[in-house]
């Protein structure tokens, strides 16, 4: 079963993200990951079999292994403890929605969120690449985004540290990349240096387990809220949508890596010039069951068991 939109009725819609769909429960909230793709920030009409409850099942799994590093919003996502909240709340017929929850939702704790994401690299790869490539060949000199670089690195080469590159929204939807002392200005320099803190101990952790299972986590993204007095991190965890994924036996520097996401769908839209405006093509079928593939992989890699 393939779920691109979902609509609970006697539930108020919180916000439809491009992929996933969210609930007010009053202190709480209901995330329901879809099967729906972005690429290139166009949502496909096509929907990819198995992706939400890939992205919410590797979350999971992430949200136990890094519950010490820091604390984050999940409450449960045991299918039957939903429902029975949902009943509660007076939604009808809560059983008939058993097979659209199941694997793909969580109910999690309401929080404030930061208007920051926060970005982690361990490998210069994506726009981080084409920006340091744009400053090494004008002056041999590399400051990404507040941060000194050495000026002889490759595409995908590993960095000497991982870095904290905090980026904003625009009204287009894309990523604009900021240093730390811009975020500190938006959010607060104590605020900034938590998140800052918090980015690179997730990634450490993640970053060590995830080499034991042959996956280097090239770089990710996290969103924080604020609870009360508490920053804790929401949202999706180290999924393929958040995380380049690369394959430690097939890592080789100098060039873009093989990816464990919807490389299939970008390099399909980039094979029949997609403009990168809405609407989005229907995907071909070939397309569809790669990409599926490819997240049902991630997820089997990382966990260690098929989904």
């Amino acid at each position: 079963m393939v779920i691109t939109s979902t609509d609970i009725a006697g539930l108020k819609k919180f916000r439809t993200g491009k992929v996933r769909d969210v609930y007010d429960l009053g202190e709480e909230l209901l995330i329901v990951a879809t099967d729906r793709l972005s690429a290139f920030d166009v949502v496909m009409p096509t929907g990819i079999p198995d992706k939400g409850r890939v992205l919410t099942q590797i979350s999971l799994f992430w949200f136990g292994l890094t519950k010490d590093v820091v604390e984050n919003h999940l409450i449960t996502a045991d299918t039957g403890e939903i429902i029975k909240k949902l009943a509660s709340l007076g939604v009808p017929d809560v059983e008939s929605l058993r097979a659209t929850l199941d694997g793909r939702s969580m109910i999690v704790k309401k929080t404030e969120p930061f208007p920051v994401e926060c970005v982690v690299r361990g490998y210069l790869s994506g726009s981080a690449w084409k920006e340091y490539k744009a400053q090494a060949t004008s002056n041999g000199k590399v400051n990404l985004y507040g941060i000194e670089l050495p000026s002889n690195l490759v595409e995908s080469d590993k960095l000497p540290e991982p870095i904290f590159t905090p980026a904003t929204k625009a009204e287009s939807g894309h990523d604009i990349n900021i240093t730390q002392a811009q975020a500190a200005d938006m959010i607060g320099k104590d605020a900034a240096d938590t998140l800052h803190d918090k980015t690179l101990g997730i990634y450490r952790r993640a970053s060590q387990y995830a080499s034991s299972r042959g996956i280097i986590i090239a770089d990710t993204k996290f969103e924080f809220g604020r609870m009360a007095d508490k920053i804790i991190v929401i949202d999706e965890v180290l999924t393929p949508d958040s995380s380049r994924f690369w394959d430690v036996a097939t890592y080789k520097p100098g060039g873009a890596q093989p990816s464990f996401d919807k490389q299939y769908v970008r390099d399909w839209l980039d094979s029949i010039k997609f403009n990168r405006e809405y609407p989005g093509p229907e995907l071909p079928e070939e397309v569809v069951r790669n990409t599926s593939g490819k997240y049902r992989e991630a997820y089997r890699r990382i966990v260690g068991k098929d989904l």
